[in-house]
């Protein structure tokens, strides 16, 4: 199931820097059917170390997103594998001379296959984790007439100071491995790996959760095990030259960022015509409530509502609490019906 996926071949494709992605593809995976009023797409764009496999515990028979109601969409994000990126991408634009890729180019790509060759006009709800939930904000404020809700949740319409700080560390554990190379490593530099992993590990949980030593509900009976699975994991699954794609497509997150808006953040949030429910994680270290109820002031139809969890910003992540995924089908069934 979670295996294949179609490939859209997006051509060369202008980014919003000036640079030009060549041969440009992008990977998405469908579910369910599209009605015959069409009327009942949902779009699940992908977080940073997800795919669209990944987004398979978001929804489910007899969720709130359903394949048997609903025509779910997930593109895969630039930069993660799939879809074009430094890994994947023959020269002169491979590894780290793969261009900056903003939201505003993700979601543009994705608008394309979604209207240009899925032949959808409306979308009932663009909802995501993370920086899915970035993409969310970007869908509703770069197309207002097209969707009709969005919940972004552990997520914001714009990357803050504090969470851009918070990359930057990531990044520098990652690139003072020797291996590393300024991206052309002749092997993955796998101490960089480690350390980017073992850094994120800090962040993606609270203090509470390991205060209070949640990380045995997850098998690991001292931190230090965690951390070494988060260590393993980033070695095994993620190229370095992709992490940092996708990081720097991160770090540029504004949904005023463009042509549309020219950077004025409050009037990109007020044109946002969708439904929207933001659903901070209260714990959360990088993605902090605080930026979701500035940005509600601004939007027209925006309800705030936070979920206080031990486990931070990995609350979302399927399985870890069960409070959140009910809180989150609720919130969803709202927008839906």
């Amino acid at each position: 199931m979670t295996d294949e996926y179609k490939t859209f071949a997006l051509g060369d494709v202008p980014l919003l820097s000036g640079e030009v992605l060549r041969d440009a593809k992008l990977a998405y995976k469908t579910y369910g059917e599209l009605s015959e009023t069409r009327d009942n797409v949902v779009v699940l764009p992908t977080f940073y170390t997800g795919t669209h496999a990944r987004n398979e515990g978001f929804f489910g028979s007899g969720r709130a997103i359903d394949p048997a109601r609903h025509f779910i969409i997930c593109p895969n994000l630039f930069g993660n594998g799939l879809s074009s990126s430094p890994s994947n991408t023959p020269s002169p634009q491979d590894g780290p001379r793969f261009p900056l890729v903003q939201m505003w180019d993700n979601i543009a790509c994705q608008y394309r296959l979604l209207h240009d060759h899925l032949g959808i006009e409306r979308i009932a709800l663009v909802a995501g984790w993370s920086m899915a939930g970035c993409q969310a904000y970007q869908w509703a404020a770069q197309y207002p007439d097209m969707v009709q809700a969005i919940l972004p949740f552990c997520a914001s319409a714009k990357t803050s100071p504090h969470n851009f700080v918070f990359l930057e560390g990531v990044k520098a554990a990652l690139c003072a491995d020797s291996a590393w190379n300024g991206g052309d490593y002749a092997t993955p530099p796998v101490a960089g790996l480690k350390a980017f992993g073992r850094v994120y590990a800090g962040w993606a949980f609270s203090q509470t959760f390991y205060r209070e030593g949640l990380f045995q509900q997850l098998g690991f009976d001292t931190p230090e095990a965690l951390l070494q699975d988060w260590e393993a994991d980033h070695v095994e699954h993620w190229d370095a030259n992709n992490l940092l794609a996708k990081l720097a497509t991160w770090q540029a997150g504004d949904i005023s960022a463009g042509p549309l808006y020219q950077g004025d953040f409050h009037k990109a949030l007020g044109s946002i015509r969708a439904r929207t429910i933001l659903m901070p994680s209260v714990q959360d270290l990088y993605f902090p409530p605080a930026d979701n109820e500035i940005e509600a002031r601004y939007m027209p139809d925006a309800e705030l509502c936070p979920y206080d969890s031990p486990w931070g910003h990995c609350a979302a992540n399927p399985g870890n609490d069960a409070g959140f995924t009910a809180a989150l089908d609720a919130n969803i069934r709202k927008l839906l019906q």
